[in-house]
């Protein structure tokens, strides 16, 4: 299966199936996709997306930039929920050299679990329903906001935490071209040095200091967002194929 889908307007939409789980089962494919801001889709991008037949959005912006860049290209019977994630803006004077990107990164995905915990909870329930399937989930540059939902979302799954890394690192394959986009649309905005750039060791740094501070992924998830194990198992009903089985 295709991991990575070719679009010629955004540059990082992929599919999250395909990862192995502790227990011997597999991410199913074409469940789950991750992306950037699916408001840039235009001309034959919007054939291909619409070829995916996606059934829920779950657009993680701020109102005020889906009013810059635009919302999801509407499907026929397509569910749409704008639940931002991010509560305190960045402030990227904090960033420092010394205290460098992946730990500046880590820290500001930290607080996006303190802060919008109800929108959180929102979108793991949505994302746990297997009538919603396909979902995409997508912020603007689908590295940030979208890989701090992506990663719970594996982790509940059983997805190892190595594999949760490297799938959070693969938005470096897209970050050059993204770079270019944004420099584009933006020719006189300043960017901090990590503009773009998604470090694998910010994933792991997160996952790390999140299960310090809460025991596990599941007991945050559980205990923080209030999601009843009911819900986190029929997650793993319809994203998971049964043991054996490639999915």
């Amino acid at each position: 299966m295709i991991r990575h889908i070719e679009f010629a307007s955004i540059r990082n939409f992929r599919d999250v199936g395909g990862y192995a789980t502790q227990d011997g089962r597999t991410v199913r494919w074409q469940r789950l996709y991750r992306a950037d801001s699916l408001g840039w889709l235009t001309g034959d991008d919007l054939t291909t997306y619409r070829g995916l037949r996606v059934r829920m959005v779950i657009d993680l912006r701020h109102p005020f930039e889906i009013e810059k860049a635009g919302r999801a290209p509407e499907n026929e019977g397509q569910l749409y929920q704008n639940l931002p994630i991010e509560g305190r803006r960045w402030d990227t004077s904090v960033y420092s050299e010394e205290l460098g990107v992946a730990r500046y990164l880590a820290d500001r995905y930290l607080e996006m679990t303190e802060d919008r915990v109800d929108n959180l909870r929102t979108a793991l329930e949505a994302i746990a329903r297997a009538e919603n399937a396909p979902v995409v989930i997508h912020c603007a540059a689908g590295k940030d906001r979208t890989g701090v939902l992506t990663a719970l979302v594996l982790s509940l799954a059983g997805v190892s935490e190595d594999d949760i890394v490297a799938d959070y690192a693969l938005t470096g394959l897209a970050t050059e071209a993204f770079i270019a986009d944004w420099r584009r649309r933006h020719p006189d905005a300043p960017r901090w040095p990590g503009f773009g750039l998604a470090p694998a060791e910010t994933m792991r740094f997160f996952l790390t200091d999140l299960t310090a501070r809460h025991g596990s992924i599941e007991r945050y998830v559980t205990q923080v967002l209030n999601v009843p194990p009911a819900t986190i198992a029929e997650l793993r009903d319809h994203l998971l194929t049964e043991p054996g089985s490639d999915g």
